[in-house]
């Protein structure tokens, strides 16, 4: 599962998601990625599903970049708690992720096999994908 090795403070606020995602929308690595067309919290236990789905469908050939990282605390108070009495103690971790971002990319394989692979890990994740080639991203600028 990943999660950050250590954090400066234990808990963190909620804050905001709007706006479209100005760092890692572009695909860098690979030759192929998923991107995000909607803001949302994704957990780690989703980014892993994703991972395993698109590992098992590739045969383990060709590579998979992970562009996300889940550094956000959620914290979680216990069922029947009264009111008050502070915030919850933090029980797993999102990444904040925003329209435009590039969450995986793949290389390695042909374009209908790393199709297939995103439409399995997207099929992971609480949000709409898009399927994105390098090329047509140069082609666009």
């Amino acid at each position: 599962m990943l999660m950050p090795k250590r954090v400066k403070h234990r808990k963190q606020q909620r804050g905001r998601m709007k706006g479209k995602a100005l760092r890692g929308n572009k695909v860098n690595y690979g030759e192929y990625g998923l991107v995000a067309l909607e803001p949302a919290w994704i957990t780690a236990n989703q980014i892993e599903a994703a991972r395993v789905a698109m590992t098992r469908s590739i045969k383990r050939g060709g590579q998979v970049w992970i562009k996300i990282f889940p550094d956000k605390p959620i914290t979680e108070k216990p069922a029947e708690t009264r009111m008050g009495s502070g915030k919850g103690s933090p029980e797993y971790w999102v990444a904040v992720v925003k329209p435009g971002r590039v969450m995986f990319e793949i290389a390695g394989v042909d374009k209908e096999l790393a199709q297939e692979a995103m439409r399995l890990a997207a099929n992971k994740l609480p949000i709409k994908c898009k399927f994105v080639a390098k090329e047509e991203q140069e082609g666009a600028q």
